[in-house]
């Protein structure tokens, strides 16, 4: 039951096509996981490389208390880095978008310019950026924003920090991607 064309598809088509989309859902916790494992071959310059990064961020956001969809945010925040460094949080905040809430989803989109408090100034740039945001998040998604920049992510660095493996993460990102918020 293929077609060609959308406009020529049938209900029963779609009907198919969700059911197949359905049972293979479990390809999208594989595949973001493969590109966790692409980020050990990425260092640009840093101490850690971007998994370890990821890692460490995402550690950091357990010990502290997150609930399970910061902590799978935190591990995917970089992710896009595996496609491009300069939009990469925009990439992996829409990969994350459909498995978390909306505070979430928009703790990884601007998470670039909330770090940038802590190194904007040693390219000439805005320390502040974070406050361009202000008035398109709530208080809650731009404390949530500060909250991860500033204690999670810009220090999860430390190739000497005690950091989970990417397979102690493996169930939560499982988990989180078994279903989709359409």
């Amino acid at each position: 039951m293929t077609f060609t064309r959308m406009d020529e598809s049938t209900a029963e088509q779609w009907l198919e096509i969700g059911a197949r989309t359905n049972e293979n859902q479990g390809r999208v916790a594989d595949r973001m996981l493969m590109l966790l494992r692409s980020l050990a071959q990425i260092t640009d310059g840093f101490g850690t490389d971007q998994l370890t990064h990821c890692l460490q961020t995402a550690t950091l956001a357990e010990e502290s208390g997150a609930d399970d969809e910061v902590v799978f945010a935190a591990l995917m925040h970089d992710v896009g880095k595996a496609i491009s460094v300069p939009n990469h949080p925009a990439i992996a905040a829409e990969m994350i978008r459909p498995y978390v809430r909306a505070e979430v989803y928009q703790m990884i989109r601007v998470h670039q310019d909330f770090q940038g408090r802590h190194y904007y100034a040693h390219f000439g740039g805005d320390p502040e950026a974070r406050e361009n945001h202000r008035s398109s998040l709530s208080a809650e998604q731009f404390d949530l924003a500060a909250r991860f920049a500033d204690e999670w992510d810009q220090i999860a660095f430390d190739p000497a920090y005690p950091t989970l493996p990417l397979e102690h993460f493996e169930p939560l990102v499982r988990q989180v991607t078994s279903k989709a918020r359409m």
